[in-house]
This record gives C-alpha cells, structure tokens and sequence, in this order.
C-alpha cells in the first residue's frame, strides 16, 4: 500500500500556508471584481450602481488611512487571513 497523498494547498498539506495568498492581495482582488460589477450594472442596469463604486473607494481610502477596513476585518478573523509583512516572518 503507499503513502498516502496530499494536495498542494490543502489545509494540512506541506506548504499550504505559503501558498494562501496574503490579505492585501484578496482585497485588491474583491475591490476590483465589485468595481467592474458595479460599473457594468451602472451601464445595464441603473446609474445608481455607482454608489457601490463609491463604497470600495472609500474603503480602499479607509485601509490606506487607517490600515484596516471592514473587509479586512471580516476576512482576518473569518478566513484566516495574514497581512504580507506578518506572513514574511515565518
């Protein structure tokens, strides 16, 4: 019988924390994807769809201002999920 196998990234897996992707990463991820939603909804749907646009910049201003944002605040103790400067000093 051989040894059992386990999948790259899995929780558990060899180097399955270096490969999870840091937290600033994930939220340039979600603020662009709701951006372009919001912006192709704004163009087909309703202009006010903007507002939604509106909303990630000031939360993007926010985590620069700050540090934090309600984003990453929920996906740090939700998911998990390490600023850069934390995780390179494993």
């Amino acid at each position: 019988m051989s040894a059992p196998t386990t999948i790259a990234g899995a929780p558990g897996a060899p180097g399955a924390a270096a490969s999870r992707w840091p937290l600033e990463r994930v939220l340039f991820l979600m603020a662009g994807t709701v951006t372009l939603a919001s912006v192709l909804l704004a163009v087909s749907v309703s202009q006010w769809f903007l507002v939604l646009t509106a909303f990630v910049g000031l939360n993007q201003w926010l985590f620069v201002a700050v540090g934090t944002c309600p984003a990453s605040l929920v996906m740090s103790r939700v998911m998990g999920l390490r600023p850069a400067c934390e995780r390179r000093g494993r």
